[in-house]
Protein backbone atom coordinates (compact mmCIF):
# COMPACT_ATOMS: atom_id res chain seq x y z
CA UNK A 1 0.00 0.00 0.00
CA UNK A 2 1.36 3.41 -0.98
CA UNK A 3 2.03 5.62 2.03
CA UNK A 4 0.62 9.17 2.21
CA UNK A 5 4.20 10.46 2.29
CA UNK A 6 4.98 8.76 -1.02
CA UNK A 7 1.79 10.09 -2.61
CA UNK A 8 2.65 13.63 -1.47
CA UNK A 9 6.14 13.33 -2.92
CA UNK A 10 4.71 12.10 -6.22
CA UNK A 11 2.39 15.12 -6.36
CA UNK A 12 5.33 17.43 -5.59
CA UNK A 13 7.35 15.87 -8.43
CA UNK A 14 4.44 16.44 -10.82
CA UNK A 15 4.21 20.08 -9.75
CA UNK A 16 7.94 20.55 -10.26
CA UNK A 17 7.73 19.10 -13.76
CA UNK A 18 4.77 21.32 -14.64
CA UNK A 19 6.70 24.37 -13.40
CA UNK A 20 9.82 23.47 -15.39
CA UNK A 21 11.89 22.86 -12.25
CA UNK A 22 14.43 20.07 -12.61
CA UNK A 23 14.67 19.10 -8.97
CA UNK A 24 13.83 20.30 -5.48
CA UNK A 25 16.07 20.61 -2.45
CA UNK A 26 14.04 20.38 0.75
CA UNK A 27 15.77 21.79 3.83
CA UNK A 28 12.87 22.57 6.18
CA UNK A 29 12.55 19.71 8.73
CA UNK A 30 8.76 20.05 8.56
CA UNK A 31 8.80 19.60 4.78
CA UNK A 32 11.04 16.55 5.08
CA UNK A 33 8.63 15.14 7.65
CA UNK A 34 5.66 15.89 5.37
CA UNK A 35 7.16 14.24 2.29
CA UNK A 36 9.75 11.84 3.65
CA UNK A 37 7.99 10.69 6.83
CA UNK A 38 11.18 11.33 8.80
CA UNK A 39 12.00 13.88 11.46
CA UNK A 40 15.09 14.18 13.60
CA UNK A 41 15.71 16.23 16.71
CA UNK A 42 19.30 17.49 16.38
CA UNK A 43 19.67 19.10 13.00
CA UNK A 44 21.04 22.32 11.54
CA UNK A 45 21.34 23.93 14.96
CA UNK A 46 24.09 21.37 15.63
CA UNK A 47 25.62 21.88 12.18
CA UNK A 48 24.10 18.63 10.92
CA UNK A 49 21.53 19.22 8.17
CA UNK A 50 19.20 16.56 6.87
CA UNK A 51 18.24 17.30 3.26
CA UNK A 52 15.87 15.73 0.76
CA UNK A 53 16.12 15.77 -3.04
CA UNK A 54 13.02 15.29 -5.20
CA UNK A 55 13.51 14.82 -8.96
CA UNK A 56 10.67 14.17 -11.42
CA UNK A 57 10.89 10.65 -12.76
CA UNK A 58 13.55 9.54 -10.28
CA UNK A 59 13.48 8.13 -6.73
CA UNK A 60 13.90 10.75 -3.99
CA UNK A 61 17.04 10.87 -1.86
CA UNK A 62 17.65 11.84 1.77
CA UNK A 63 21.06 13.01 2.99
CA UNK A 64 21.43 12.70 6.75
CA UNK A 65 24.22 12.37 9.34
CA UNK A 66 25.56 8.83 9.68
CA UNK A 67 24.51 8.69 13.32
CA UNK A 68 20.90 9.34 12.25
CA UNK A 69 20.86 7.16 9.15
CA UNK A 70 19.58 3.94 10.72
CA UNK A 71 16.66 5.74 12.33
CA UNK A 72 16.00 7.60 9.07
CA UNK A 73 15.88 4.34 7.10
CA UNK A 74 13.50 2.80 9.64
CA UNK A 75 11.11 5.78 9.67
CA UNK A 76 11.04 6.86 6.03
CA UNK A 77 9.52 5.19 2.98
CA UNK A 78 12.47 6.47 0.95
CA UNK A 79 14.98 3.76 0.04
CA UNK A 80 17.93 5.93 -0.98
CA UNK A 81 19.43 7.23 2.29
CA UNK A 82 22.91 8.72 1.89
CA UNK A 83 24.79 9.21 5.18
CA UNK A 84 27.61 11.67 5.80
CA UNK A 85 30.02 12.14 8.71
CA UNK A 86 31.42 15.13 10.59
CA UNK A 87 34.67 16.62 9.32
CA UNK A 88 36.02 17.21 5.84
CA UNK A 89 33.45 17.87 3.14
CA UNK A 90 30.62 16.41 5.25
CA UNK A 91 27.37 16.79 3.26
CA UNK A 92 28.79 19.16 0.65
CA UNK A 93 30.07 16.86 -2.10
CA UNK A 94 27.09 14.53 -1.73
CA UNK A 95 24.67 17.43 -2.15
CA UNK A 96 26.49 19.12 -5.02
CA UNK A 97 26.81 15.80 -6.85
CA UNK A 98 23.06 15.30 -6.68
CA UNK A 99 22.22 18.86 -7.66
CA UNK A 100 24.71 18.77 -10.53
CA UNK A 101 23.34 15.50 -11.91
CA UNK A 102 21.10 17.51 -14.24
CA UNK A 103 22.51 19.61 -17.11
CA UNK A 104 23.88 23.11 -16.51
CA UNK A 105 21.08 25.63 -16.45
CA UNK A 106 18.72 23.29 -14.66
CA UNK A 107 16.42 25.15 -12.31
CA UNK A 108 16.79 24.03 -8.69
CA UNK A 109 13.80 24.52 -6.43
CA UNK A 110 14.61 25.67 -2.90
CA UNK A 111 12.65 26.78 0.15
CA UNK A 112 14.18 30.24 0.12
CA UNK A 113 13.26 31.39 3.61
CA UNK A 114 14.19 28.03 5.15
CA UNK A 115 17.45 27.29 3.32
CA UNK A 116 20.40 27.65 5.74
CA UNK A 117 22.90 30.28 4.60
CA UNK A 118 25.80 27.80 4.64
CA UNK A 119 23.98 25.55 2.16
CA UNK A 120 22.86 28.46 -0.03
CA UNK A 121 26.46 29.74 -0.21
CA UNK A 122 27.75 26.29 -1.22
CA UNK A 123 25.24 26.05 -4.07
CA UNK A 124 25.91 29.55 -5.34
CA UNK A 125 29.69 29.05 -5.29
CA UNK A 126 29.86 25.60 -6.86
CA UNK A 127 26.85 25.67 -9.19
CA UNK A 128 26.75 29.23 -10.54
CA UNK A 129 25.18 28.08 -13.83
CA UNK A 130 22.10 26.65 -12.18
CA UNK A 131 19.07 28.84 -11.63
CA UNK A 132 17.32 28.85 -8.25
CA UNK A 133 13.56 29.14 -7.78
CA UNK A 134 11.65 29.54 -4.55
CA UNK A 135 9.22 26.62 -4.33
CA UNK A 136 7.95 27.50 -0.85
CA UNK A 137 4.64 28.82 -2.28
CA UNK A 138 4.20 25.61 -4.28
CA UNK A 139 4.77 23.50 -1.16
CA UNK A 140 2.50 25.74 0.92
CA UNK A 141 -0.28 25.27 -1.62
CA UNK A 142 0.02 21.49 -1.41
CA UNK A 143 0.08 21.46 2.39
CA UNK A 144 -2.81 23.93 2.73
CA UNK A 145 -5.68 21.44 2.49
CA UNK A 146 -5.43 18.69 5.08
CA UNK A 147 -6.47 15.15 4.22
CA UNK A 148 -9.02 13.32 6.37
CA UNK A 149 -6.14 11.35 7.91
CA UNK A 150 -4.33 14.57 8.79
CA UNK A 151 -7.46 16.06 10.34
CA UNK A 152 -7.90 12.89 12.41
CA UNK A 153 -4.36 13.29 13.76
CA UNK A 154 -5.03 16.95 14.53
CA UNK A 155 -8.18 15.98 16.43
CA UNK A 156 -5.99 13.70 18.54
CA UNK A 157 -3.59 16.60 19.06
CA UNK A 158 -6.66 18.49 20.29
CA UNK A 159 -7.31 15.73 22.83
CA UNK A 160 -3.74 16.14 24.08
CA UNK A 161 -4.19 19.90 24.33
CA UNK A 162 -7.46 19.58 26.24
CA UNK A 163 -5.87 17.17 28.73
CA UNK A 164 -3.16 19.76 29.27
CA UNK A 165 -5.64 22.58 29.80
CA UNK A 166 -7.73 20.55 32.25
CA UNK A 167 -4.64 19.69 34.30
CA UNK A 168 -3.45 23.30 34.27
CA UNK A 169 -6.84 24.55 35.41
CA UNK A 170 -6.92 22.00 38.23
CA UNK A 171 -3.48 23.12 39.40
CA UNK A 172 -4.38 26.82 39.61
CA UNK A 173 -4.84 28.24 43.10
CA UNK A 174 -3.48 30.86 45.51
CA UNK A 175 0.20 30.38 46.27
CA UNK A 176 0.84 27.95 43.40
CA UNK A 177 3.95 28.94 41.42
CA UNK A 178 3.52 29.29 37.67
CA UNK A 179 5.98 26.52 36.81
CA UNK A 180 3.95 23.96 38.78
CA UNK A 181 1.00 24.67 36.52
CA UNK A 182 3.21 24.14 33.47
CA UNK A 183 4.51 20.84 34.88
CA UNK A 184 0.96 19.61 35.46
CA UNK A 185 0.03 20.47 31.88
CA UNK A 186 3.06 18.74 30.37
CA UNK A 187 2.56 15.58 32.42
CA UNK A 188 -1.13 15.34 31.52
CA UNK A 189 -0.43 15.98 27.84
CA UNK A 190 2.27 13.33 27.78
CA UNK A 191 -0.01 10.75 29.39
CA UNK A 192 -2.81 11.51 26.92
CA UNK A 193 -0.46 11.36 23.93
CA UNK A 194 0.97 8.06 25.15
CA UNK A 195 -2.53 6.61 25.39
CA UNK A 196 -3.05 7.33 21.68
CA UNK A 197 0.13 5.60 20.54
CA UNK A 198 0.72 1.89 20.02
CA UNK A 199 3.94 -0.13 20.06
CA UNK A 200 5.57 -1.26 17.80
CA UNK A 201 4.02 0.75 14.97
CA UNK A 202 4.50 4.03 16.84
CA UNK A 203 7.92 3.27 18.29
CA UNK A 204 9.44 6.35 16.62
CA UNK A 205 6.76 8.75 17.84
CA UNK A 206 7.51 10.33 21.21
CA UNK A 207 4.54 11.20 23.41
CA UNK A 208 6.60 13.62 25.49
CA UNK A 209 5.21 17.15 25.69
CA UNK A 210 8.00 19.65 26.08
CA UNK A 211 9.13 23.19 25.34
CA UNK A 212 8.85 26.31 27.49
CA UNK A 213 5.27 26.89 28.59
CA UNK A 214 3.80 30.25 27.64
CA UNK A 215 2.13 31.32 30.89
CA UNK A 216 1.67 34.68 32.61
CA UNK A 217 -0.25 35.74 35.66
CA UNK A 218 -1.33 38.98 37.33
CA UNK A 219 -0.55 42.19 35.46
CA UNK A 220 2.05 40.27 33.45
CA UNK A 221 -0.76 39.00 31.24
CA UNK A 222 0.03 42.05 29.10
CA UNK A 223 3.34 40.29 28.27
CA UNK A 224 1.78 37.87 25.85
CA UNK A 225 4.60 35.35 25.38
CA UNK A 226 6.32 35.38 28.76
CA UNK A 227 7.21 31.88 29.90
CA UNK A 228 6.18 30.23 33.17
CA UNK A 229 8.36 31.44 36.04
CA UNK A 230 8.44 31.06 39.83
CA UNK A 231 5.82 33.74 40.60
CA UNK A 232 3.19 32.41 43.06
CA UNK A 233 -0.42 33.10 42.15
CA UNK A 234 -2.42 35.58 44.20
CA UNK A 235 -6.19 35.79 44.74
CA UNK A 236 -7.81 37.69 41.90
CA UNK A 237 -4.98 37.01 39.42
CA UNK A 238 -5.72 36.31 35.79
CA UNK A 239 -3.69 33.31 34.54
CA UNK A 240 -3.06 33.02 30.81
CA UNK A 241 -1.96 29.75 29.18
CA UNK A 242 -0.95 29.36 25.54
CA UNK A 243 -0.07 25.94 24.11
CA UNK A 244 1.25 27.24 20.77
CA UNK A 245 4.60 25.52 20.37
CA UNK A 246 3.79 23.06 23.17
CA UNK A 247 1.38 20.61 21.58
CA UNK A 248 3.06 18.48 18.92
CA UNK A 249 1.45 15.11 18.26
CA UNK A 250 2.76 13.01 15.36
CA UNK A 251 4.49 16.23 14.31
CA UNK A 252 1.22 18.18 13.98
CA UNK A 253 0.83 21.44 15.91
CA UNK A 254 -2.15 23.39 17.21
CA UNK A 255 -3.00 26.76 18.68
CA UNK A 256 -4.94 26.71 21.96
CA UNK A 257 -5.25 29.48 24.58
CA UNK A 258 -7.33 30.12 27.68
CA UNK A 259 -7.32 32.61 30.50
CA UNK A 260 -8.56 31.74 33.98
CA UNK A 261 -8.95 33.76 37.17
CA UNK A 262 -7.94 32.88 40.71
CA UNK A 263 -11.04 33.02 42.87
CA UNK A 264 -12.66 36.23 41.61
CA UNK A 265 -12.94 38.49 38.59
CA UNK A 266 -13.09 42.28 38.66
CA UNK A 267 -15.42 44.22 36.37
CA UNK A 268 -12.44 45.50 34.36
CA UNK A 269 -10.98 42.02 33.95
CA UNK A 270 -14.36 40.74 32.81
CA UNK A 271 -14.64 43.60 30.30
CA UNK A 272 -11.26 42.78 28.76
CA UNK A 273 -11.95 39.06 28.59
CA UNK A 274 -15.38 39.57 27.09
CA UNK A 275 -13.90 41.80 24.37
CA UNK A 276 -11.47 39.01 23.44
CA UNK A 277 -14.26 36.43 23.45
CA UNK A 278 -16.47 38.66 21.29
CA UNK A 279 -13.71 39.13 18.72
CA UNK A 280 -13.13 35.41 18.43
CA UNK A 281 -16.88 34.74 18.18
CA UNK A 282 -17.20 37.30 15.39
CA UNK A 283 -14.31 35.75 13.47
CA UNK A 284 -15.61 32.20 13.85
CA UNK A 285 -19.10 33.26 12.74
CA UNK A 286 -17.71 34.18 9.31
CA UNK A 287 -15.76 31.00 8.66
CA UNK A 288 -16.96 28.95 5.70
CA UNK A 289 -15.61 28.12 2.24
CA UNK A 290 -15.41 31.08 -0.14
CA UNK A 291 -14.86 33.74 2.52
CA UNK A 292 -11.65 35.73 2.20
CA UNK A 293 -9.14 35.42 5.02
CA UNK A 294 -9.07 39.19 5.41
CA UNK A 295 -12.85 39.21 5.93
CA UNK A 296 -12.48 36.90 8.94
CA UNK A 297 -9.91 39.28 10.38
CA UNK A 298 -12.11 42.28 9.62
CA UNK A 299 -15.01 40.76 11.59
CA UNK A 300 -12.75 40.44 14.65
CA UNK A 301 -11.49 44.00 14.23
CA UNK A 302 -15.07 45.29 14.13
CA UNK A 303 -15.74 43.54 17.43
CA UNK A 304 -12.65 45.09 19.00
CA UNK A 305 -13.72 48.54 17.82
CA UNK A 306 -17.23 48.07 19.20
CA UNK A 307 -15.69 47.33 22.61
CA UNK A 308 -13.40 50.36 22.41
CA UNK A 309 -10.14 48.56 21.58
CA UNK A 310 -7.69 48.29 18.69
CA UNK A 311 -6.43 44.94 17.36
CA UNK A 312 -2.95 43.91 18.47
CA UNK A 313 -2.22 41.14 15.97
CA UNK A 314 -3.68 38.88 13.29
CA UNK A 315 -6.84 36.92 14.01
CA UNK A 316 -5.42 33.55 13.02
CA UNK A 317 -2.83 31.42 11.27
CA UNK A 318 -2.89 28.15 9.38
CA UNK A 319 -1.57 25.17 11.32
CA UNK A 320 -0.36 21.69 10.49
CA UNK A 321 3.11 20.17 10.57
CA UNK A 322 4.46 23.71 10.97
CA UNK A 323 3.54 26.25 13.62
CA UNK A 324 2.83 28.78 10.88
CA UNK A 325 1.51 27.78 7.49
CA UNK A 326 -0.33 29.64 4.73
CA UNK A 327 -2.69 31.43 4.60
CA UNK A 328 -3.13 33.72 7.61
CA UNK A 329 -6.24 35.49 8.86
CA UNK A 330 -4.97 39.05 8.63
CA UNK A 331 -5.29 42.30 6.71
CA UNK A 332 -4.45 42.03 3.02
CA UNK A 333 -4.75 38.22 2.82
CA UNK A 334 -7.16 37.77 -0.09
CA UNK A 335 -7.05 33.98 -0.36
CA UNK A 336 -10.45 32.34 0.12
CA UNK A 337 -11.13 29.67 2.73
CA UNK A 338 -11.54 26.12 1.49
CA UNK A 339 -12.79 22.98 3.19
CA UNK A 340 -9.87 21.14 4.80
CA UNK A 341 -7.94 24.23 5.83
CA UNK A 342 -6.97 24.28 9.50
CA UNK A 343 -6.50 27.43 11.57
CA UNK A 344 -5.75 28.70 15.03
CA UNK A 345 -8.29 31.49 15.61
CA UNK A 346 -7.61 33.99 18.39
CA UNK A 347 -9.12 36.84 20.30
CA UNK A 348 -6.83 39.04 22.34
CA UNK A 349 -6.72 42.35 24.19
CA UNK A 350 -3.64 43.91 25.78
CA UNK A 351 -3.65 46.87 28.16
CA UNK A 352 -0.08 47.90 28.87
CA UNK A 353 0.92 47.43 32.48
CA UNK A 354 -2.51 46.16 33.51
CA UNK A 355 -3.16 42.87 31.76
CA UNK A 356 -5.41 41.62 29.01
CA UNK A 357 -7.96 39.11 27.78
CA UNK A 358 -7.12 36.06 25.66
CA UNK A 359 -8.68 33.07 23.96
CA UNK A 360 -7.59 30.79 21.11
CA UNK A 361 -8.86 27.63 19.44
CA UNK A 362 -7.94 25.41 16.52
CA UNK A 363 -10.55 24.61 13.87
CA UNK A 364 -10.95 22.84 10.55
CA UNK A 365 -12.98 24.45 7.77
CA UNK A 366 -15.84 22.20 6.62
CA UNK A 367 -18.14 22.33 3.57
CA UNK A 368 -20.62 24.54 5.43
CA UNK A 369 -18.66 26.12 8.29
CA UNK A 370 -16.10 24.73 10.71
CA UNK A 371 -15.49 22.15 13.43
CA UNK A 372 -13.45 22.66 16.57
CA UNK A 373 -10.22 20.70 16.92
CA UNK A 374 -10.09 21.99 20.51
CA UNK A 375 -13.68 21.70 21.80
CA UNK A 376 -13.32 23.32 25.21
CA UNK A 377 -15.48 25.74 27.26
CA UNK A 378 -14.99 29.35 26.19
CA UNK A 379 -16.83 31.21 28.94
CA UNK A 380 -15.15 33.38 31.58
CA UNK A 381 -14.05 31.11 34.43
CA UNK A 382 -12.86 31.77 37.98
CA UNK A 383 -11.13 28.85 39.72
Amino acid sequence: MTSPFEMRTHLLAQSLESAGIGLALLSDPDSIAYYGGYWNYLGMEFGRPTLMIVRPGQPPVILTPLMESEMCAAMSWIGDIRPWTDGGWEWRNLLIGLLDSNPAGTCIGIELARLPNVIAAEIQERLPDHMLADIAPLIAEQRMIKSPDEVAIMRQAGEVAIAMMDAAANAIGPGVPEYEIALAAMQAGTHRAASLLRDPQDRYVSPLIHNLQILQSGTDTCMVHRRAATRPLEPGDPVYLCFCGMVSFRNYKLGFDRQFFVGAVTDEQARLQEAALAAQRAALATIRPGIRCEAVNAAAEEAYAAAGFSPGYRTGRSIGMSLLEAPELKRGETRELRAGMTFAVDGGITVSGKGGGRIGDSIVVTEDGFDYLTPYPRDLKAL
